[in-house]
């Protein structure tokens, strides 16, 4: 059973970095899609960051220039190197990848930024 396990989420002033890693255990076929969304309280959950195939990257229009997505494919690993954080980052964040055509979430994980 594939399960996706998410941590790096804290608390961390304006301005702040934090590195949000998700690691997928119970597989060993390597993700093709591996992403990151977030769900902000009484908002709808939107993409963060996407990475497909290893080379096209995607990135939501808020973190552009701020966020980087990257992979360490050996390991089923995804990360989200987050820096220059802003008070409207404050979101549950969630990874999400495609493994042999199916769609696997992680369990989120909180990441809140005070001003």
């Amino acid at each position: 059973q594939v399960q996706l396990v998410e941590s790096g989420g804290d608390l961390v002033q304006a301005g702040g970095s934090l590195r949000l890693s998700c690691t997928a255990s119970g597989t060993i076929i390597s993700a093709t899609t591996m992403g990151w969304y977030r769900q902000a309280p009484g908002k709808e959950r939107e993409l963060v960051a996407a990475m497909i195939n290893g080379a096209n990257v995607r990135y939501g229009d808020s973190v552009k220039g701020r966020f980087n997505i990257s992979r360490a494919k050996a390991t089923n690993t995804v990360f989200l190197q987050m820096n220059n954080l802003e008070p409207e980052d404050t979101a549950v964040y969630y990874c999400k990848m495609k493994i042999r055509g199916y769609d696997y979430w992680g369990q989120g994980t909180q990441v809140t930024v005070s001003s």
